[in-house]
C-alpha cells in the first residue's frame, strides 16, 4: 500500500495489526505454499536437496569415514 491510501483510519489501523502480528517461519510459510496450491511434488525435491547438502557437510567432519564405507 502507498502512503496516500493509507489516509483513512481504519486501513492504518488494520496495516498496525497486520504489522503487530507474529512472523511465521520458513518452514510454516513452505508448508502452507504446499498445502494451498497442491504442490507436493516439489516436497521429495526438496528433501533430496537437503539430504545431499547434509552429506556434504558430514564429509567435511570426522564422520567422514563411516560415511565413505557405506558408498
Amino acid at each position: 500500500m502507498a502512503a496516500s491510501e493509507l489516509q483513512n483510519p481504519t486501513d492504518r489501523d488494520r496495516f498496525h495489526e497486520l504489522a503487530a502480528q507474529r512472523r511465521t517461519s520458513l518452514w510454516a510459510e513452505f508448508w502452507d505454499f504446499l498445502k494451498h496450491n497442491k504442490k507436493w511434488w516439489l516436497l521429495p525435491i526438496i528433501l533430496v536437496l537437503l539430504l545431499l547438502g547434509g552429506l556434504v557437510l558430514i564429509t567435511g567432519s570426522a564422520w567422514a569415514p563411516f560415511i565413505y564405507t557405506l558408498f
